[in-house]
């Protein structure tokens, strides 16, 4: 084992490695994860050289059949080969084409360094990545969107400061994570771009010494381009942390409406309920049941965006070109993106399976003074200027707690008794139906403009998605 790892890199060496610094140094059971990226990309350069006319046609050929096969030997295989004795991925394929072939395996690597090697395969890998995170973003969107069709007359308390505030649709809650979610998939779609150059060609730093067609392996790999600079080519991770700070903030953003559900789901509030396949109950309590989906979803968040910040730091101060710090990457880049994954189809799952206590909703719509802004725009429309309405409004609000009722609950002599102007309609405007379908504005709460909103969102999902997960006109709509 360890004179085939010599044979990699180790003519300069009498010694093998330590054993302790092979277990610090080796990645394999890291990276063994860009296996197919590897492959894919040690295709398209054979291909290269067979262009650049450093292999011949027939070697050319022999070496991507071989690689094909290799890479139907390596298909859903989970467990790295660390009984290979291979330091990483990428001498593991080296490994096991030289085995293969003999001496041909040996010529693959003609003008390509694992630098740009690992740097392509990269790229590849968090491309492919980026795409899967953008459809479960949008599967999570389908299922907000159909619960907001679902519960689209459905009032809730909308909340600043977590003290109820004004009443809007639930629908209308819904859409604003729909609205924070498309600005994740907007965020990794604009990564993506930065992804997707090809640093091929680049070698060590320095850039290749055969004439290898760049654009060419580029549009092979479906690379928009190729890199402008191979000191920066082998050296850049801008790319990786670019997608881990989008995953960071729709981590922040799941964080956000995990939170929320739990707090509604809790007796005090009683809006939510959650099925039983994604709730747990307690060792010692029989009458519990518990969100440990969303908590779990809450607390992976976390370490998404600790994710980030790892990187950011093994990057600070780092000198050009490629330092072997950079093998710190993957991890981060990885547990980022499957704690995403899973997050995202969980909450996409509590999400299809939840029901609505609708008279809990309108229960807490009602109540907390949250109609007192209407009775404030109630009196600027009969003259009264918005800070005498806002002073008048909250000695009304005082007056009916010390009553013990609601606003609207109060005779007009009463309301009078503070706002003078008050009409004999006042009462009118204080209803829970004035109150939503007044925010009649684009972006509004009012039931047309959530309606709209809907049916936007609907068709841009469809538009967007697997037609099998279309959101049908009304779906979920109640009679």
């Amino acid at each position: 084992m360890a004179d085939e790892r010599r044979a990699m890199w180790g003519g300069r060496f009498t010694a093998d490695p330590d054993a302790l610094f092979r277990a610090f140094n080796d990645s394999l059971p890291i990276d063994w994860r860009l296996v197919h990226q590897d492959i894919e990309g040690s295709t398209a350069w054979a291909r290269a050289l067979g262009g650049a006319g450093v292999l011949t046609t027939d070697e050319v050929g022999r070496l991507v059949s071989a690689l094909v096969d290799l890479d139907a030997e390596v298909h859903g295989s989970h467990e790295p080969p660390v009984d290979s004795g291979a330091e990483d991925v990428h001498s593991w394929v080296e490994q096991r084409l030289i085995e293969m072939l003999g001496d041909l395996g040996k010529k693959l690597h003609t003008g390509r360094s694992r630098n740009d090697q690992v740097a392509a395969d990269l790229r590849l890998w968090t491309r492919g990545a980026i795409d899967e995170r953008i459809g479960e973003i949008r599967g999570v969107q389908r299922e907000l969107v159909r619960l907001g069709q679902r519960e689209r007359s459905t009032p809730m308390p909308g909340y600043t400061h977590l003290q109820r505030a004004q009443p809007i649709l639930l629908a209308h809650w819904c859409l604003a994570y729909v609205e924070m979610l498309d600005r994740d998939a907007a965020r990794l779609a604009d990564a993506r771009t930065r992804v997707n150059v090809c640093p091929l060609g680049s070698a060590a730093l320095a850039g290749t010494t055969y004439p290898i067609d760049r654009e060419k392996i580029a549009a092979e790999l479906g690379f928009d381009g190729i890199t402008a600079n191979s000191l920066d080519a082998v050296s850049d991770r801008d790319f990786v942390v670019e997608t881990l700070a989008a995953c960071a903030l729709a981590a922040v953003h799941l964080s956000r409406i995990a939170e929320e559900m739990i707090l509604y789901a809790t007796a005090e509030f009683g809006f939510f309920t959650f099925d039983d396949g994604v709730s747990s109950g307690s060792s010692i309590m029989p009458q519990k049941k518990n969100p440990d989906a969303l908590e779990l979803i809450r607390g992976k968040c976390g370490r998404i965006v600790g994710d980030q910040t790892a990187l950011l730091v093994t990057l600070k101060g780092l000198p050009l070109a490629y330092n072997k710090d950079l093998q710190e990457d993957k991890q981060p880049l990885f547990d980022a993106n499957d704690r995403l994954s899973m997050c995202l189809r969980m909450l996409a799952r509590v999400l299809s399976g939840m029901e609505v206590n609708r008279e809990a909703c309108e229960r807490a719509a009602v109540g907390g003074f949250a109609n007192a802004t209407e009775l404030a725009d109630h009196l600027v429309g009969r003259g009264v200027p918005f800070r005498d309405a806002h002073t008048q409004v909250g000695l009304i609000v005082r007056a009916a707690i010390e009553r013990g009722v609601t606003i609207e609950q109060l005779p007009i002599d009463a309301i009078r008794a503070h706002a003078p102007a008050a009409g004999e309609d006042v009462h009118a405007c204080l209803t829970l139906a004035s109150t939503l379908a007044r925010r009649d504005v684009p972006g509004g709460t009012a039931p047309a403009r959530v309606s709209v909103a809907l049916e936007s969102a609907a068709k841009k999902l469809d538009a967007l998605g697997d037609p099998q997960t279309r959101i049908q006109p009304g779906e979920g709509v109640p009679e």
